[in-house]
């Protein structure tokens, strides 16, 4: 019998071997005081929630020996990979390049661009630095996971209705499957949040699935562990 994965709208089957984590943006700049999130007015405790579900399904997936991959947004310190429209946001002094509380804001290579301690990538995990929202986005991600076989996606990480939700979008439209793992996403708005995830889900799963660290954990561990 194939292992199955309790998601809503319904459970679907999953193959460690045939399956990744991918943690979204967990990074010093969006999760930590005095970062550039806390300098947008935001309460980075909102975030900081996901990390120890996150940090429960990293040590899981490496136990389980599944694929795990870390992203980063952010660019070039030359910014020669930042759309103009996407610079020109947000106010005049906290832009793209700018000068920020951990170095300059969102640019490869600076204190707050890196990836929090407590979910710090180990060797043989991928990390991409996307320039996007989205995973998929001008990155190497698709040939990895093609070349690995997977076919199911657990997506963590921040923010769930932007970097979260595009990705599990991306996915859909290439043919995997992607599950948002709730309690492992987070973001500055609670509402969004809700309603993010709730879309995934809608219509049937219309591009995914919902689920949660504790269910995702039971259905990854070893034939050993779950007896």
């Amino acid at each position: 019998m194939p292992r199955m994965l309790d998601a809503d709208p319904a459970p679907l089957p999953i193959d460690p071997a045939r399956a990744a984590l991918i943690i979204i943006d967990m990074q010093r700049d969006f999760l930590e005081p005095g970062g550039f999130g806390e300098a947008l007015g935001n309460d980075v405790g909102l975030l900081a929630a996901a990390v120890g579900p996150c940090r429960a399904m990293l040590d899981a997936a490496r136990a389980a020996g599944m694929l795990v991959i870390h992203t980063r947004e952010g660019h070039r310190p030359d910014l020669s990979d930042a759309p103009p429209a996407k610079v020109m946001r947000g106010a005049p002094s906290l832009r793209i390049g700018d000068p920020g509380p951990m170095g300059r804001i969102l640019i490869r290579g600076e204190p707050g661009h890196g990836i929090v301690p407590a979910l710090a990538p180990i060797d043989g995990e991928p990390v991409i630095d996307k320039p996007g929202k989205g995973a998929f986005y001008a990155t190497e991600l698709e040939p990895m996971l093609r070349h690995r076989g997977v076919e199911t996606l657990l997506v963590a990480g921040v923010t769930t209705e932007v970097c979260v939700h595009t990705t599990i979008r991306e996915a859909n439209d290439r043919g995997f499957r992607g599950v948002a793992l709730a309690d492992a996403c987070a973001s500055y708005f609670p509402e969004f949040h809700a309603a993010a995830l709730a879309m995934v889900s809608a219509q049937g799963g219309i591009f995914g699935w919902v689920s949660d660290t504790t269910r995702a954990i039971a259905a990854i561990a070893s034939e050993e562990r779950a007896a």
